[in-house]
């Protein structure tokens, strides 16, 4: 595998610094790659753990760890500059990850996925919506920040890049009217969105979920 190593001293506000673990196929060997952010409290390594269901040949992972374990201090639904200014710090994470994977494995984006779980995917949601980009996304359980959103307050084209928007119906941290607005807002912005939610589970990664990221990246690494 190739050297996480960790992310720029020079990033600003409080994830600069932090360890970048990696797993999977080595340099010369990875067709495709998956960054992956990790939930509030858990770990970097912990969502290189997660993603253990849908490692194949030719796929590297990576996972920067965030300050304290937590991308942002304050709910999903706070003001986004109560998040501040650990939200900008996180996407500025995201962004120097992934150009650094896309460099060293020499991918385009439409090979460099980018997947979260709960903050992690708030973070992913917030850079794909912001920022925009041919990278495919998956956001599990979890959306765009505020206490409402707003579809005209963000400029990323997604250029048709497929994005799956999903969460629990029973969950209680991210509810289903922030799920179907961050699909809304993601599908406005030219992605190809895949939007479901699953009745009865709660604050949890479903096999559903993998069996989406498992096609993705069977249309991407070749047998």
């Amino acid at each position: 595998m190739f050297s996480g190593g960790t992310l720029p001293d020079d990033l600003p506000g409080p994830h600069a610094g932090q360890a970048v673990v990696t797993a999977g196929a080595p340099r010369r060997a990875a067709e495709a790659a998956v960054v992956c952010l990790h939930g509030r409290g858990a770990t970097a390594q912990g969502a290189i753990n997660l993603y253990e269901p849908i490692a194949r040949h030719g796929v590297a992972f990576v996972a920067p760890q965030a300050s304290r374990s937590r991308w942002f201090p304050y709910a999903a639904h706070a003001p986004r500059e109560r998040n501040e200014p650990h939200r900008s710090s996180a996407l500025a994470a995201l962004d120097a990850v992934l150009g650094r994977t896309r460099e060293v494995l020499d991918l385009p984006a439409e090979r460099t996925v980018v997947t979260g779980f709960s903050q992690g995917a708030a973070v992913a949601a917030e850079y794909a919506a912001g920022v925009g980009g041919r990278h495919p996304f998956a956001l599990l359980s979890g959306g765009l920040l505020g206490p409402t959103i707003d579809p005209g307050s963000y400029a990323g084209d997604l250029d048709g890049a497929p994005v799956l928007v999903a969460g629990g119906g029973a969950d209680d941290r991210v509810p289903v009217e922030r799920v179907a607005a961050t699909a809304s807002v993601l599908r406005g912005l030219g992605a190809a969105v895949t939007e479901r939610v699953y009745d009865g589970v709660g604050h949890e990664v479903t096999d559903d979920e993998f069996a989406w990221l498992e096609d993705l990246l069977a249309e991407l690494v070749a047998d």
